[in-house]
């Protein structure tokens, strides 16, 4: 069945990267949004749209993000993270669509020592955890067809993220420090996005949804062995030191260990998630591409 799909957030790296892969395949229909155009905080904007493009599904990749800033702002968090996904919740019960929503690895604590399960529980740290937690949980009360998915690290070529971070630093110094003790895994927005195409290419929209998923690349790194693969994969020859979370404060607290076990998303779609390190040669080969162009 052919969908009409609501992304919202589509200037932000993954709905910038739906919209480019939406112009590959022709098998939905999608309308993509994000301010001032659409205010996810507000019912009457997120019905109206609903109704204009009789939406089937909408995916939200809409979020407040600002991590540390997220700190002195929680209002603004709050009202993003958890009283727009409610919104969203509200309206996709309404119009009996399914709901997408992009979470984050930020709701555990980072205590763990092996991957995170879907079911472990959450123990948000910071306020912009905090908020992406409470947004889930509205989300589960409001209860319409919903898929929850959380991810780590993302980056692509679009919008702001540490791969660009560390491009433009790597080209004008001779040597950065990165911190080693943090351990996660980088996330390509391109191939999140795929994930979600394939949701919604093989969903059954008279099923009621009622799953939370995880999704990052394969591996695992620190935040140093990133860096340092960025450097060596693009030919930089900055060289990037290890240092401890200690030697470099941040205001919001960062989880030491963030890995997510992928097995149910991947298990029940069917979708094949590549090595991070391939992923970031992919995007990687893709900005030289458009920069020698």
């Amino acid at each position: 069945m052919k969908m009409n799909i609501l992304v919202t957030g589509s200037k932000g790296q993954l709905g910038s990267e739906l919209q480019e892969l939406s112009t590959k395949s022709g098998s939905q229909q999608f309308f993509f949004y994000d301010l001032p155009d659409l205010d996810i905080t507000s019912h009457d904007h997120v019905d109206r749209l609903c109704r204009e493009h009789r939406i089937n599904a909408i995916v939200n990749c809409a979020a407040y993000t600002a991590v540390d800033k997220a700190e002195s702002d929680a209002d603004t968090a709050y009202r993003v993270n958890r009283d727009g996904s409610a919104v969203l919740a509200e309206c996709a019960k309404e119009h009996n669509a399914l709901l997408i929503h992009i979470s984050t690895d930020y709701v555990f604590n980072g205590e763990s020592c092996t991957p995170y399960r879907e079911k472990d529980p959450a123990s948000p740290r910071g306020v912009y955890g905090k908020s992406k937690w409470e947004g889930e949980e509205r989300i589960r009360q409001i209860d319409p067809s919903w898929l929850i998915i959380r991810t780590s690290w993302l980056y692509s070529a679009y919008g702001a993220n540490f791969v660009k971070t560390m491009l433009r630093l790597g080209a004008e110094r001779e040597m950065l420090s990165v911190v080693v003790d943090q351990i996660g895994t980088p996330t390509y927005a391109a191939d999140l996005a795929a994930a979600i195409v394939t949701i919604l290419d093989t969903c059954d929209p008279a099923r009621h949804y009622q799953e939370t998923y995880h999704y990052s690349n394969e591996g695992v790194a620190s935040w140093y062995d990133f860096a340092a693969a960025i450097m060596e994969i693009s030919g930089l020859s900055c060289k990037v030191l290890p240092i401890e979370s200690a030697d470099y404060p941040q205001v919001a607290p960062r989880p030491q260990f963030s890995v997510l076990n992928k097995s149910a998303i991947k298990h029940d779609w069917g979708v094949a998630i590549p090595n991070w390190r391939d992923s970031l040669s992919c995007l990687l080969q893709k900005i030289q591409t458009h920069t020698k162009a």
